[in-house]
């Protein structure tokens, strides 16, 4: 992987996430129709409406058309103010699911529609804090000076370079050591709670904080948990995601039984989807079989663009907007955006 390098060129042909949106205009859109406001809502679904389909009714080219309206109308849209301030803890004990790529391009996707988003990288690997392009080598004041040392939040949180509202609390490889120190600490597992609610007292105030956890249910993520009311789960499209599920549920009830009663899962988001096997289809249907009011209608394909975007430090939809997994990611933010809005968790 090479950090350095100059942006890939324009996606070739034998990437299937990026869609060429310039060249899905079979005719011009008559000018009484391309003029309407970008920020009324009804105005984006119309003008979306009338973009005609591609030659030939094939699966890719309806798949196109179906991508350049949705993205229409999403795009410029300023999402909703939830009811009140929500803290979601990003989990799932299962490595490998999608936790920090979705934890950062949910919380990029809110920033660019208007919100004020925190991430806070609580996994010692620090990888949410390279995506979004903040520092976090050991010299840097990090979530692991809040836990362990009692620094102010406010004092080791930075602004994303790349999308304004978005800021994230750092981890360094210190916080690698963090388990063993918190062991010995007063309230060893409601630290990161305390602060958060010391820098909202002190005028720190967020629309949506996002934790992004390390695969374990170790001090770190019970922290995670007392600190926040919702969980947050991405689900791999795989059988051994199924598994993870289920224990991660029974230690969510551990926590909610004796440190935080308030507690729940409000958000399922299937993740690496692969619309081309019939596993992913059966997975989807399980996971929304049990879970029917939490997961997302939406799901994020597997797609080149995401793996990519992190070794530019950046998110995807920043890196690369036109994808479909920026597509995807901008829909899902949309639904937890409106949930939130309503007063739903």
């Amino acid at each position: 992987m090479a950090v350095g390098n100059a942006r890939p060129a324009a996606a070739s042909a034998v990437e299937t996430d990026v869609e060429p949106v310039a060249s899905l205009r079979a005719e011009p859109v008559p000018a009484s129709e391309s003029t309407v406001a970008s920020d009324d809502d009804t105005s984006r679904a119309a003008v979306a409406s009338v973009i005609p389909p591609m030659d030939g009714d094939t699966p890719l080219a309806r798949e196109l058309a179906d991508n350049a309206r949705r993205r229409i109308a999403l795009t410029g849209r300023r999402f909703p103010v939830p009811t009140g301030p929500r803290v979601l803890t990003v989990s799932n004990q299962k490595g490998g699911v999608g936790k920090t790529t979705t934890t950062v391009n949910i919380a990029a996707a809110m920033a660019q529609s208007g919100l004020r988003v925190l991430v806070i990288d609580l996994d010692p690997q620090g990888n949410a804090s390279t995506a979004l392009g903040i520092e976090h080598h050991a010299e840097v004041p990090s979530i692991y000076d809040v836990l362990v040392e009692g620094t102010p939040l406010a004092d080791v949180v930075q602004p994303c370079p790349t999308v304004d509202g978005l800021f994230g609390a750092p981890a360094t490889i210190d916080l690698a050591g963090a388990e063993i120190e918190l062991v010995s600490l007063v309230a060893r597992e409601m630290r990161l709670g305390r602060a958060l609610q010391a820098a909202t007292r002190a005028g720190l105030a967020f629309d949506y904080v996002f934790i992004d956890c390390p695969p374990s249910l170790g001090l770190l993520t019970v922290n995670a948990m007392v600190a926040a009311s919702e969980v947050f789960i991405p689900i791999q499209c795989e059988y051994y995601a199924l598994e993870g599920l289920s224990q991660l549920l029974k230690n969510i009830e551990l926590i909610r039984s004796h440190l935080n009663p308030d507690l729940h899962v409000s958000t399922i988001l299937l993740t690496m989807y692969d619309g081309r096997t019939r596993l992913s289809a059966q997975v989807a249907d399980e996971v929304r079989a049990h879970f029917p009011a939490e997961v997302l209608r939406t799901t994020v394909p597997r797609s080149v663009r995401i793996s990519e975007a992190p070794s530019f430090g950046e998110t995807v939809m920043t890196y690369d907007a036109a994808s479909t997994g920026a597509l995807a990611y901008l829909e899902a933010a949309s639904e937890i955006a409106d949930r939130g809005a309503q007063g739903g968790t």
